[in-house]
């Protein structure tokens, strides 16, 4: 599939020149090799889009390299679906600049834009077979016949679906469907797949293999794909890095684990993953700190009270208000002092939970200091 790259010379992050853009610390294991970019693949500078006295984007600036898997992630209304039409030029900024690829994208229509996008609904024409369906874009264009025959072919193979091209889509299953709507924008081979909550329609289940097909097949093509999405654990599944977007504004950007492990605000502690907040009152009168802290339930260890603490770690007393069995793990809400109520997550393996952790039981939570981080309001 080398003939969907971009032909640019790469660099490995341990022979990467001073100035160049590295890897992220923690993506998929693809991701250790970067092109050398003039420009980032997509730039936004200053960007900002009103609707009416409404502010849905409120001056995002965001780089998003070439060949990366980038995920927008945020609840609704939080902007991120108004970003993704203003790069694909669906939606014109009231203020601010979009660059594609080093040029100044931001008056050119979506048409003229070296860009695809993939819908939530798939888009698909009912009355036309798979093949037609990719092919319709490359019609457009005026591609010769036979190189659109062998294009559609090509891609179809790429997403799985070598057989199908003379079915109609009320003949595809969810995810069948939804390969088609990937083909179809693949095959014009833009620079940049914008892809907005293409799986939100499936099953779980589904959702899950879609979620491994999609990741596999952008390592195949090696463009730049920007996934918007709400699922924290979709955007954590499948991207280099991520944009936590709330209220039109980013929280926070980085590569997906360390968004994780180190949120920098409230917000994204609490919406990316779980978190235990320990507010500053709390802080001040039970561990002696100033400010507000999160850790995550996961880092928590549950002990019989008064039982051994490894060297450094924080712990508190309390008693338990909650045991909550969901599948894979046990969540155990614990009651501390000054009303601070905090969770552990216990994996549930082989052997049981002990069956003397129970509503009422008196218990030690400890977490290693490391795990608490300040957070900013």
């Amino acid at each position: 599939m080398t003939e969907f790259r971009n032909n640019r010379p790469t660099v490995t992050s341990e022979s990467a020149p001073s100035g160049v853009d590295q890897a992220p610390r923690f993506g998929v294991a693809d991701a250790a090799e970067r092109p050398i970019d003039i420009a980032p693949q997509i730039s936004l500078r200053g960007l900002r889009k009103t609707f009416g006295t409404v502010t849905a984007v409120d001056g995002i600036d965001l780089d998003v390299h070439d060949g990366e898997f980038f995920a927008m992630l945020g609840p609704s209304g939080s902007g991120k679906t108004t970003v993704l039409r203003m790069i694909a030029g669906f939606e014109t900024p009231t203020s601010g600049s979009v660059f594609l690829d080093g040029t100044d994208a931001t008056g050119l229509p979506s048409y003229r834009r070296d860009v695809n996008t993939v819908f939530q609904d798939y888009a698909l024409f009912p009355h036309m077979t798979v093949a037609k369906n990719i092919e319709y874009g490359l019609l457009v264009d005026k591609v010769p016949k036979s190189k659109r025959v062998q294009r559609v072919g090509d891609v179809l193979e790429m997403v799985r679906l070598h057989g199908f091209g003379d079915r109609r889509p009320t003949q595809l299953s969810g995810g069948q469907r939804q390969r088609v709507a990937l083909a179809r924008a693949l095959v014009k081979r833009p620079k940049v797949l914008l892809l907005d909550e293409p799986l939100g329609a499936l099953d779980l289940k589904l959702r899950e293999q879609m979620q491994l097909e999609l990741k596999a097949i952008q390592r195949d093509v090696g463009i730049t794909f920007v996934f918007v999405t709400h699922d924290q654990d979709e955007a954590l599944t499948l991207c280099d890095r991520l944009a936590v977007f709330n209220n039109g504004r980013i929280e926070q950007l980085g590569a997906a684990q360390d968004v994780y492990e180190f949120p920098a605000t409230a917000f994204v502690a609490g919406f990316v993953g779980s978190s235990n907040f320990i507010r500053p009152h709390v802080a001040r009168e039970v561990f002696g700190m100033s400010g507000s802290f999160a850790v995550r339930p996961e880092k928590v260890a549950i002990l019989p009270r008064g039982g051994p603490v490894s060297a450094g770690a924080a712990h508190i007393d309390g008693v338990v208000r909650d045991v909550v069995y969901a599948g894979a793990v046990t969540r155990i809400v614990v009651d501390g002092p000054a009303g601070l109520t905090l969770s552990s997550m216990v994996l549930n393996t082989a052997s049981e939970l002990d069956a003397s952790i129970r509503r009422g039981t008196e218990v030690t939570l400890s977490w290693p200091a490391a795990a608490l981080r300040r957070i900013s309001d």
